[in-house]
């Protein structure tokens, strides 16, 4: 089994140029699930049968896995096999009818639109690394970016004149996405007087460096968003993705077009922006039972 989910792995980055956490996650399930059946004593991906993926998944469950990890795996086992199968590398697919798990509908958390003013503006100082971490906050929130998409943007991406960004997201698809006045604005103050004073000769075309002139890292983007959220008194902890929720419900409360806001989010699916319209719905009711003498 091992060499057939090498050879996925190879199929998932080179044909279907997924991410390297996405191969990463993935191989992981695969590997969990062969070493599982390994010790029921099945080596192969033709001896498998539905009734062993499931007892796989059911054994995950006792072990203490959550619904969400669950599903991941599951989705993991039941593309891996329909490839397997598409490849007549086993007869049939035993996951064609792998059922998966249910998850609670968790709504995404968006930040205030005051909140979010107060988080933007919290870098006021002039040094570069300020300057850079101003603009990195405006285009998160003006864009809707992805953590991973703010990291890889690069300076041909920008097209200052025509206020648009172009982002590679999931799958390698491309978006264009209206930056705004205030996040453009932002970004060429940054790109004129602080970019210059960060690169260094490994630095390439990103545009967000890091004070050696390296790219920015996600986790050095989670750090930032975490102080500055802190530092403009925001009590919650505030993670990055928290922006691109907040770019996508107050787009939405404004009016916008759910799907213009599907297009600019990079959702391959209505239904995955559908969700904001239930955290619109949710807010409206707060706000009745908050001030209707009968809420």
């Amino acid at each position: 089994m091992q060499g057939d989910i090498d050879l996925f792995l190879l199929f998932l980055a080179t044909e279907r140029g997924l991410s390297v956490n996405y191969q990463i996650s993935t191989r992981s399930s695969l590997e969990a699930f062969q070493k599982w059946a390994a010790g029921c004593g099945v080596m192969s991906a033709g001896e498998l049968n539905p009734a062993l993926l499931s007892e796989f998944l059911i054994s995950e469950k006792k072990r203490g896995l959550s619904a969400t990890s669950i599903k991941l795996e599951a989705v993991a086992l039941r593309i891996f096999f329909r490839f397997l199968t598409a490849r007549s590398r086993i007869p049939s697919d035993p996951a064609e009818k792998l059922p998966l798990p249910r998850l609670p509908q968790t709504l995404p958390q968006p930040i205030s639109k005051e909140e979010m003013a107060k988080l933007v503006a919290a870098p006021v100082g002039d040094t570069p690394l300020e300057i850079r971490d101003r603009a990195l906050l405006e285009l998160l929130y003006a864009c809707g970016l992805r953590i991973a998409e703010a990291c890889s943007v690069r300076l041909e991406n920008l097209d200052e004149e025509g206020g648009v960004i172009r982002v590679t997201g999931k799958g390698n698809k491309t978006r264009m996405i209206p930056v705004g006045s205030a996040a453009l604005s932002a970004l060429k103050f940054y790109l004129t007087n602080a970019r210059p004073k960060l690169v260094s000769a490994r630095s390439g075309a990103a545009i967000f460096l890091s004070v050696r002139g390296h790219p920015l890292t996600p986790a050095r983007i989670w750090q930032l968003v975490r102080h500055y959220a802190k530092q403009a008194g925001i009590e919650e902890a505030v993670h990055p993705h928290q922006l691109r929720h907040s770019f996508a419900t107050h787009l939405l409360s404004g009016g916008a077009d759910l799907r213009i806001i599907q297009e600019m989010l990079g959702h391959a699916s209505i239904a995955t922006t559908q969700i904001y319209t239930q955290v619109d719905r949710s807010q409206l009711k707060s706000i009745h039972q908050k001030f209707h003498p009968r809420g």
